[in-house]
């Protein structure tokens, strides 16, 4: 049923009345397309040719059709070009046009029926779609011409004559799935990917089931082979096994014995306890009498406490009365002697009154005697202008004297400033600085300052630049090192250490100076150098790494960096020596005038060298400009002599200014003292004003003053309510003793009941310390019978935990410690015995038991894994007979249809087909290797039905006539196909 709905799906494609086949290109229009203005066409239905010379447009109709019918200039993620031309859409427009279309008229499924797809394409790369005049989007064309299994990127189906390289490269493989896709059912690529899938799926559990099962025969032999040797370890483990459960009961054993000495060791803590117990009652029956007898002293000594409070209270109310009626004595006493000295101040108060008036009078005389004084105004304003002129005068000599200073700031800064770099310039390191600086390394001095101020943030010390590290007495050797050593080496920093050299690259990598890092190793700078007298007879006599004082680092650096031991210094005589040196094997040497350099070639051996003269030192011996220098000194000397004038009209400004000051401290002087007198003689006419009014108020207050007998009055009324409080305090004291004498007689009273209380309880505790030693010793041996118990207890307990820490007791276990001895010496004799028996059992291999139940486990787990994979290999191949039915029915439905022969064309068609097809799985995949097999494929596909009533093979009723001879007719084409594959001649001849 699956069958017959799989076939109406896919109709069989045949030609129509008009010899046209459904999908078939019946008419072609171009428009501003390539070469064409405007070009329509009508191809025939069957075999169609285009004529033409070279670029007549032939490739364009080819172009047109492939874009016209949804094909892209570029094909995919990685840009294949579909027409071997342009990779746009906007490129096949003519060339001066915006735009062109290309329209495709193709047959429907009749006659009648004709469809009409346009693209329309412009410069800028965007195309329109049309389908029958209406615009669609591109995915319904698709659809159309997928309908019709058009595939314009098949090479099987549309091959443009750019791409032919390329179908020619194509595998046998590749070729046969792109057939597939072509021939119009779309299962059969799918098909054919699964079969793939599936044979390699068997292939690899076929070798798995291989290799499982040789390995498990490998595995079941060694098993076999060690039986004996297992057997022997088993009776070994059951004799250890019975140790162990010997040593399993031992502490046990051991716990029980503990278990009864602790029982023992409590009964006698119960039986202490009991005395304790026995004590303590006592102990508590003879403190109930004296904490009554403590409790009634407590009460005693309450109320003895409240009397004294309040005897106290009472005291200080008495000493507050006391001394408020002593006060009040004391104001009596002040008030009679207030009124004693008024009676003597009445006396004398005429005599004040007529005093005063004498005064004032005398005053009044005097200020009317005093002369008038002139103001001198004109004297004070002409001081006032001079002084106004002195000190306009001084505000220019200030601002003159400022300006000055000012100046001999400027000119001291400048000075400073001069003298400081004349000093850098005249500084070693400097002109060495300066010198990296004018050779192009133009932050030297930021970098060279970097390095002292952060120098003690290094692991080791740190060196450079190198050339203020470089240290040569001679000019002559300054310019042979210079001259063997690149420039850039003089500007690097050397660190020891690689966490130092991340740190120097990281912060100097923006100053363009290099970082060298000395690893360190077997030091050759102290190395002895010594010279042969035959090397001394060519003038040579020293060698560049003696020549100059470096630290070791640096040393050591430059040494094996650039070989300096192997290059030598000499003298004239050297340069007349040359070639006669070399044969010393000295290949580097500087003489006073050239720098000899031989050098021995990898392929002739023969040597040769070259002579360069010698540079002089711009570095090691550097100089800076020293008219620059002069002109820093002259500079220095002007601005010296300058700065001393500059002071010279200072201090002459200055005397000038200190003058005009005096004169004006003199007039400010004289006009201050004119002032003085002028307020002194203001200030003596106001006093003596003041003084008649201040004499006339006294005398007004005098005559005011009240009458003596009314102030006498006053004053005994005062001494009356004085001693009025007086008699109060008094009667109020009284009260307070009478009431203290009561207080204390209770208090006395209560003090000797409690003397008496206490002495009866100093007896009862005298009987109470005589059972608290009984109470203790009974204590002290309770806490040791209890310190004992806990003791055992642990011991109990780590015994206990020992035990089960060993085995823990089971009703297995139990049964086992029962046939058992009982005593420990008894368990340890059984112990050693099973012990020595066991060991007497010898073998070779102790861990053959584990390897044996090792590999047998293995065993398991293979014949499982192998059970598996035979079980799945049968499922996988159950699975490719099923889609070797499905793809082969399907190849055969679509090759058994030939549209130029008959039924007898179509029955032998089909056969070859079918054994091409099979010899080229086979020789692929291995699906099928021999003509059984594939007899029995054929014999499926005829119980199917595949042939009764196919495509008009064999109709229903000639099924059984013509049986045998359908299968002997598809043997022999199956025969031809898979033997002779793609040669069709010598099939037609067989």
């Amino acid at each position: 049923m699956a069958e017959s709905e799989h076939r109406a799906k896919r109709p069989r494609i045949t030609r129509g009345e008009d010899d046209y086949m459904p999908g078939s290109i019946i008419e072609i229009e171009l428009h501003n397309f390539m070469t064409f203005n405007h070009l329509k066409c009508k191809p025939g239905s069957r075999l169609n040719l285009v004529i033409g010379p070279n670029g007549s447009g032939k490739s364009s109709i080819v172009c047109a059709i492939a874009l016209g019918l949804g094909g892209e200039p570029q094909i995919g993620y990685f840009l294949l070009q579909l027409l071997g031309r342009a990779t746009s859409v906007g490129a096949y427009v003519k060339r001066g046009e915006e735009s062109g279309y290309v329209r495709i008229t193709l047959r429907g499924n009749t006659k009648e029926e004709k469809i009409t797809i346009t693209r329309k394409m412009d410069t800028h790369n965007k195309s329109e779609w049309l389908f029958n005049g209406k615009v669609v989007p591109k995915k319904d064309v698709a659809g159309v011409i997928q309908r019709f299994n058009i595939q314009v990127n098949n090479l099987t189906q549309f091959l443009p004559q750019d791409r032919v390289c390329e179908f020619a490269k194509l595998t046998p493989v590749q070729l046969l799935e792109e057939t597939e896709k072509a021939v119009g059912d779309p299962q059969l690529p799918i098909l054919h990917r699964a079969l793939v899938d599936k044979s390699h799926g068997i292939k690899s559990i076929e070798r798995a089931v291989e290799k499982n099962g040789e390995t498990l025969d490998q595995l079941k032999a060694l098993n076999v082979e060690q039986e004996k040797d297992v057997e022997h370890v088993r009776q070994r483990d059951e004799l250890l096994k019975k140790v162990e459960s010997m040593k399993k009961k031992l502490p046990w054993l051991k716990y029980d014995m503990k278990k009864a000495e602790y029982l023992e060791v409590k009964e006698k803590e119960k039986e202490a306890k009991k005395k304790l117990d026995e004590a303590a009652n006592t102990l508590n029956d003879l403190k109930e009498p004296i904490e009554k007898q403590k409790m009634e002293k407590a009460k005693l000594d309450a109320k003895t406490k409240k009397y004294s409070t309040r005897i106290n209270d009472n005291h200080k109310k008495r000493m507050e009365l006391q001394e408020t009626e002593n006060r009040l004595g004391v104001q009596v006493q002040g008030k009679l002697k207030e009124m004693e000295d008024l009676r003597k101040q009445e006396e004398s108060r005429q005599q004040r009154i007529l005093r005063a008036k004498e005064e004032l009078e005398a005053a009044e005389f005097e200020l009317q005697s005093l002369p008038a004084y002139e103001h001198p105004k004109d004297e004070i304003e002409r001081l006032r202008a001079q002084i106004l002129e002195l000190e306009a005068s001084a505000s220019q000599k200030r601002l003159m004297k400022s300006e000055i200073e000012k100046n001999i700031s400027q000119k001291r800064n400048n000075l400073r400033q001069c003298s400081d770099r004349l000093k850098d310039m005249e500084n070693t390191n400097t002109k060495l600085l300066q010198a990296l600086k004018n050779s192009g390394t133009e932050k030297i001095f930021e970098a060279y300052h970097w390095l002292q101020e952060h120098r003690h943030e290094f692991k080791k010390e740190v060196y450079g630049p190198v050339l203020l590290e470089v240290n040569v007495s001679n000019r002559t050797h300054a310019d042979y090192l210079e001259g063997h050593i690149p420039s850039y080496v003089w500007k690097s920093f050397i660190t020891q250490d690689s966490d130092d050299r991340d740190i120097m690259v990281k912060n100097l990598g923006s100053f363009g100076v290099p970082i060298l890092n000395y690893v360190g190793g077997e030091r050759r700078t102290n190395q002895h150098f010594e010279l042969s007298e035959e090397v001394r007879a060519f003038g040579i006599y020293s060698r560049l790494d003696q020549i100059f004082e470096a630290p070791a680092a640096v040393k050591e650096v430059l040494t094996m960096q650039f070989g300096l031991e192997h290059s030598y210094i000499g003298s004239k005589v050297t340069d007349q020596k040359a070639d006669e040196v070399s044969k010393l094997g000295i290949l580097d040497f500087w003489t006073p005038d050239n720098h000899y350099r031989w050098s021995r070639s990898r392929y002739g051996g023969h040597m040769s060298g070259s002579v360069e003269p010698v540079d002089r030192s711009r570095l090691l011996l550097c100089n800076l400009d020293a008219g620059e220098i002069d002109g820093l000194r002259s500079r220095k000397n002007e601005l010296e002599e300058s700065v001393s004038a500059l002071e010279e009209n200072c201090k002459s400004c200055q005397n000038e200014l200190r003058l005009i000051e005096d004169e004006e401290a003199k007039l400010r002087k004289h006009r201050e003292n004119i002032l003085n007198t002028v307020q002194h003689e203001k200030r003596k006419r106001r006093e003596m004003e003041n003084r008649i009014d201040q004499r006339k108020k006294k005398l007004e207050s005098m005559e005011r003053e009240e009458d003596l007998d009314t102030v006498v009055a006053k004053l005994v009324d005062q001494v009356a309510n004085f001693n009025i409080q007086r008699f109060r305090c008094a009667i109020e004291i009284k009260h307070l003793l009478l009431e203290a004498v009561s207080y204390r007689q209770s208090l006395t009273k209560n003090h000797m009941s409690s003397i008496e209380i206490e002495a009866k309880i100093r007896e009862l505790e005298v009987n109470l310390k005589q059972h608290e030693k009984v109470a203790l010793q009974a204590s002290v041996q309770f806490e040791y019978c209890k310190k004992e118990v806990e003791d055992y207890l642990q011991q109990l307990s780590a015994a206990k935990k020992y035990a089960e820490s060993i085995a823990a007791i089971t009703p297995e276990l139990e049964k086992e410690f029962l046939e058992m001895p009982t005593t420990i010496e008894e368990l340890e004799a059984a112990i050693q015995d099973n012990t020595s028996q066991a060991n007497s059992i010898l073998f070779l291999n102790h861990n053959v038991l584990e390897e044996y139940e090792h590999r047998q486990r293995q065993i398991n787990i293979i014949a499982r894994k192998l059970e598996a994979d035979k079980h799945e290999l049968r499922k996988c191949m159950a699975e490719v007979d099923d889609l070797k039915d499905l793809f082969f029915f399907l190849l055969f439905e679509q090759c058994t249809y030939h549209p130029k022969g008959g039924r007898d064309s179509e029955f032998f068609w089909g056969y070859y087909f079918l054994g091409h097809i099979h010899y080229y799985i086979s020789c692929m995949y291995g699906l099928a290797n021999n003509v059984a097999s594939f007899k029995s494929l054929i014999l499926r596909l005829l119980v199917r039905g595949v042939f009764v009533g196919q495509s008009g093979v064999f109709p229903p009723f000639a099924f059984e006539r013509e049986m045998s001879f359908s299968l002997v007719c598809g043997d022999v084409c199956f025969v031809v196909g898979y033997l002779f594959g793609e040669d069709k001649q010598q099939c037609f001849m067989v």
